[in-house]
């Protein structure tokens, strides 16, 4: 059989790797377009590895984007995201990645979506999967997406172009509420858990209730089985407290402790008083090497609202600023939310992040 050519980039967005695709390339949503996105990564591979494709073997290394004409009046782009499971022939569209957000604008720019404006290009994107705008500030050079800066993003070797993304009214995005229970925490499958919609839906839990301090490498999470199944059956339950059932993709699940001093992967000591709180998330049914931005942005914005586990875990800080330093298994990652109250609840007004991005490769994707 020949094998089909599909015009693709491929790009690192702050800690994830993802294919980027022109929606004019790709057919329409539908199982044609899961069946070519599924062979480009090398997915389903019961080996886990997705040898036969571009994935890496991990959910945060197998990831695909979607760029076309705007939809949405307030938006430049469209951005379509698609999250393909490793072992199975699942592609998943209900939640969005905050990694491959950032390589959004970069691509836009670098394909002439968007007109470039020296020194900082605005774009403006609108996220299909979640109905929300998401503003990022590209720094550009000589007419392209910069790539060199003296950024440093935790997790990704070296320094780049700093991209900061401003995600608006990002609460409700999976479910149409910020907490879907409409309580702070709740008792599910057991344990005590936060609830929580904000850029995703996250499912938020003590790591002293599961055994853990909240120090832990991904590498012994991983191998926790008995863990790893119990994190899953809260996953689900809460999932269907939710709203939603039947994703492997979200909610996700994480767990947070107060600030402790811990290793880095690269071997960095974090200090306690340089933390805020501790976080360890689970993607896919692995832990993320880093944290998925999503989930530092859910996080962020879990940390002001009163009665949550996060807000438990992080009230030391006080009333230093908006910023939570989020310590996670690479490091730590500093993060703003702006929370207020509307008709008694509490209203999610924005959060902004901080990334870098990098077109890894251009050409073509051979599928067959």
């Amino acid at each position: 059989m020949t094998q089909r050519r599909i015009p693709a980039v491929y790009m690192r967005g702050g800690t994830s790797r993802c294919l980027v695709f022109h929606e004019r390339d790709l057919p329409g949503p539908g199982p044609e377009r899961d069946r070519l996105l599924l062979a480009a990564l090398g997915s389903p591979d019961p080996y886990g590895r997705q040898l036969d494709g571009l994935g890496g073997g991990i959910s945060s290394l197998s990831k695909a984007c979607i760029i076309g004409p705007s939809s949405h009046p307030d938006a430049q782009v469209d951005y379509t995201f698609a999250q393909v499971e490793v072992r199975s022939p699942v592609v998943d569209y209900a939640g969005n990645c905050g990694n491959c957000s950032s390589a959004v604008g970069p691509f836009a720019i670098d394909e002439g979506l968007v007109p470039a404006r020296e020194g900082e290009t605005v774009v403006r994107i609108h996220n299909t999967n979640t109905k929300k705008i998401i503003v990022a500030h590209i720094p550009v050079q000589d007419g392209e997406a910069a790539v060199d800066g003296d950024f440093e993003l935790a997790g990704v070797a070296g320094r780049g172009a700093r991209i900061a993304l401003d995600f608006l009214d990002p609460g409700g995005a999976g479910t149409g509420r910020l907490l879907p229970t409409g309580h702070a925490r709740d008792i599910v499958a057991g344990v005590e858990a936060s609830l929580v919609d904000a850029t995703n839906p996250f499912v938020f839990v003590r790591a002293r209730d599961l055994g853990l301090t909240g120090t832990e490498t991904p590498q012994a999470i991983d191998a926790d089985r008995e863990l790893s199944a119990r994190l899953e059956t809260i996953r689900a339950e809460a999932g269907a407290r939710m709203g939603m059932v039947g994703s492997a993709a979200v909610p996700k699940i994480a767990v947070v402790a107060p600030p402790q001093t811990c290793t880095a992967l690269d071997g960095t000591v974090v200090e306690r008083d340089s933390v805020d709180l501790l976080a360890r998330a689970i993607s896919m049914g692995n832990c993320h090497r880093a944290v998925p931005l999503t989930g530092a942005m859910c996080l962020a914005v879990a940390a002001e609202i009163e009665g949550s586990l996060v807000h438990e875990a992080s009230r030391g800080r006080g009333a230093r600023s908006l910023d939570v330093r989020l310590g996670h298994p690479s490091g730590v990652l500093p993060i703003a939310a702006g929370v207020s109250v509307r008709a008694g609840e509490p209203w999610a007004e924005r959060v902004t992040v901080y990334r870098t991005a990098r077109r890894l490769m251009e050409g073509v994707v051979r599928v067959f």
